[in-house]
């Protein structure tokens, strides 16, 4: 029998750090977005509730399927077992990313064709 994969996928959203599990993540048949699907969410034990993890199982409670842009993706890592989803700050420094187009079959660099 297989081992059940699981996925912790993290990911930029509304200025902040969005953390979900999924038990499948591919690069999808959409170009430039990464397909996530069949969320894993822990078990509730204990009278104790995080409002972040409340927010993001809100957030995803009727999601099937899930795309992602690439450039918003922060990591993604297979992992022995879920965790907690969660929302935190994003406490980034004065350095942002470059944003840049990637168009397949476009020119080759030096703009030879």
């Amino acid at each position: 029998m297989a081992a059940s994969h699981i996925f912790k996928v993290q990911f930029l959203r509304e200025g902040k750090i969005w953390e979900v599990y999924a038990r499948k993540v591919t690069h999808g048949d959409l170009f430039g977005f990464i397909e996530v699907e069949d969320f894993v969410f822990g078990e509730r034990s204990s009278v104790v509730v995080d409002p972040s993890e409340e927010k993001v199982k809100a957030e995803f409670a009727t999601v099937r399927r899930t795309w992602l842009p690439l450039h918003a993706v922060l990591r993604i890592d297979e992992v022995r077992k879920g965790g907690v989803s969660k929302i935190s700050a994003y406490e980034g420094g004065n350095v942002s990313p470059f944003p840049v187009a990637i168009v397949p079959g476009g020119p080759e660099p030096g703009g030879r064709k």
